[in-house]
């Protein structure tokens, strides 16, 4: 494995691959998510689709072949996604008379049956979701972070007035936000985008960024607050209680498979993945050891202790499978698919009613091999998974603490986006955020939600702020 401090980005595509989350797909730019890869994204997928139907959403399937005047309905919308858009111009052996959009986001069919659905102030609010695949042409692919198709949700959402649709925007960003802590350990700064990083057609975006080991920053979800743009151009109007016609203010926000990379950097070291617990598909693998008659019975007890650790609650697979491969390989195997827990099972410790414990980052936990009787491991293993899904978020909190700083100066700007995030003044003007970009590959990430009232002149130009608090600035995925 290419170490992280001498090629992270080549260490990153090596371990997509060699830890079988992903194979890439016959067409330029897609992937072939693996077994392995997908229970993540089921992992991720059941946790937010019971926070989504919680809060009162309902999901619901659109097509994934748009009118192409759909698009240009919203001018600045198709102006924004024009150089990611696959087209369908022939079908059915002739050309068609209106080309399709694969879908790139859904605003816009969306928008198209909101306005049929939406009649009076009592069907608002319309509360919608979508699990789906989407296409956004990439120049630059990279497995999970940016590929020309990938899986993602999609919330859109039509309120009675402004204060209600930025209550949902703002629960859709604390549910992604909360979710980056909880279930992948990653610790997320929230914030709202600049206007020059808005998504096309909202009238503001929030955004939660990560960041990775190399001191990147990772956009993981983002929430928008679309006013009435969206509804002008569809027509999503509501009758009020006084008679009168009036828009709709919508919203809509994504999460997509882009988080499983955002794992994989957050938390993954020179030996492979590092997983959280909770996202972890086999929590513990349990490897028995031992030649024909010994390794037979080591395994069929490895199979019982797998069924008394499943009916606990934790996800456990026996690698009995493979005699051919030596306990060592396996060993560095699974370490490299980052699995937490590794318990080894050999003759001596079939008679001494043992288990052999070892856990991922040992070295840094604290915490070398140990042997665990079996009746107590049902009770211990719960506590050990949930102190190495803390210890995770703790390490990533440190990290990025250590990696962000205030800075004042233009020469101090430039070095610490090299290895981090600045936070800085700006004065907001895109002229200024071409040129930051141009020199330094940094862009704006966030204009952070929790950060303290402050004024001071921007970074670049010496201009005044315009945000009343510090904006951060890192080169990002």
């Amino acid at each position: 494995m290419t170490p992280q401090s001498e090629d992270f980005s080549a260490w990153y595509n090596e371990v997509v691959i060699k830890a079988l989350l992903v194979d890439r797909g016959p067409v330029r730019g897609t992937m072939v998510i693996r077994p392995y890869g997908y229970r993540i994204w089921e992992l991720i997928q059941a946790d937010l689709d019971g926070r989504i139907k919680d809060a009162g959403h309902e999901n619901a399937c659109f097509p994934m072949f748009i009118p192409e005047s759909y698009l240009k309905r919203e001018a600045e919308h198709v102006e924004g996604f024009a150089p990611e858009l696959a087209v369908v111009t022939h079908a059915g052996g002739k050309e068609l008379e209106e080309p399709l959009i694969v879908r790139p986001t859904s605003e816009t069919v969306i928008g198209e049956y909101m306005a049929k659905w939406i009649d009076s102030h009592r069907d608002l609010p319309l509360l919608l979701n979508q699990w789906a695949n989407v296409v956004r042409w990439e120049m630059r692919p990279r497995m999970f972070l940016r590929t020309t198709e990938f899986l993602w949700q999609e919330g859109h959402t039509a309120h009675i007035d402004e204060a209600d649709a930025m209550r949902e925007t703002m629960w859709a960003l604390d549910a992604y936000a909360s979710l980056a802590r909880e279930l992948a350990a990653m610790p997320v700064i929230a914030g709202e985008k600049t206007p020059g990083e808005r998504f096309a057609g909202a009238v503001r975006t929030y955004t939660i960024e990560g960041m990775m080991r190399d001191g990147r920053a990772l956009q993981a979800g983002t929430s928008h607050y679309l006013g009435t743009n969206f509804a002008k151009a569809f027509e999503i109007q509501y009758q009020d209680a006084e008679g009168d016609l009036v828009l709709a203010h919508t919203t809509s926000w994504g999460m997509s498979t882009r988080m499983i990379g955002g794992v994989i950097m957050t938390h993954g070291d020179d030996k492979g993945l590092v997983l959280p617990p909770r996202l972890a598909p086999y929590q513990v693998v349990i490897v028995p050891i031992g030649r024909k008659d010994q390794g037979e019975e080591t395994a069929a007890k490895a199979r019982e202790v797998a069924a008394t650790l499943k009916a606990a609650g934790i996800r456990v697979h026996v690698d009995d499978k493979r005699p051919q491969l030596s306990p060592g390989f396996k060993y560095n195997e699974w370490e490299m698919r980052g699995v937490p827990i590794r318990l080894e099972l050999g003759p001596r410790d079939l008679e001494g009613g043992v288990v052999t414990l070892a856990r991922r980052l040992a070295t840094e936990v604290g915490q070398g091999k140990e042997q665990i009787p079996f009746d107590e491991l049902p009770a211990l293993l719960p506590k050990i998974l949930d102190e190495f899904q803390a210890f995770l978020l703790n390490r990533a909190e440190a990290f990025q603490h250590e990696h962000t700083a205030d800075i004042d100066t233009w020469d101090a700007f430039v070095t610490q986006v090299a290895q981090g995030w600045a936070q800085s003044f700006h004065c907001g003007r895109a002229e200024c955020e071409d040129a930051i970009k141009a020199e330094t590959a940094a862009t704006p990430r966030c204009i952070p939600l929790n950060a303290p009232q402050e004024t001071g002149t921007c970074v670049k130009c010496d201009l005044p702020s315009v945000y009343g608090k510090r904006v951060i600035f890192g080169k990002a995925y």
